[in-house]
């Protein structure tokens, strides 16, 4: 069994945004040479997430507002982890209920999705530097 590891870097432009990876996830299946196993996909930090759902604009948009409405940003002050003086308690929230990963099988070296799945990066804090990884194991 071999196993391949990979980062992917992100620095959003605004404060929260959804990325489709999908092709840039099979880009580093292609360059691991594995073509059966497991890939996993996972924010390492605890303000993003990566999820798996339909690349289709008005779901993302409607995650997005669903997403603001569990947890909003303002007031910063309804939040206590603000009280250290951050402000992304929300974001937090948010990658709770988005999750942290996703683990795909790969057959015959591609992802092995079902209809109209996609691998996406959310992120919640962003305009900062901020990385993905991607773990593959198989043979």
């Amino acid at each position: 069994m071999k196993s391949y590891r990979k980062e992917l870097w992100f620095n959003t432009k605004t404060r929260r945004d959804y990325i489709n990876i999908s092709h840039d996830v099979q880009k580093v299946i292609d360059e691991s040479g594995i073509q059966e196993g497991l890939c996993l996909v996972n924010a390492m930090h605890i303000t993003a997430s990566v999820y798996i759902n339909d690349d289709e604009s008005g779901l993302i948009g409607d995650y997005d507002k669903w997403l603001e409405k569990l947890a909003p940003h303002a007031p910063i002050s309804q939040y206590r982890h603000n009280d250290t003086g951050e402000d992304n308690a929300d974001a937090h929230m948010k990658r709770q209920v988005m999750g942290r990963e996703v683990v795909v099988a790969v057959t015959n070296g591609k992802l092995d999705f079902g209809p109209w799945e996609q691998i996406f990066y959310g992120e919640f804090d962003g305009q900062r530097r901020k990385r993905v990884l991607i773990k593959i194991i198989g043979e």
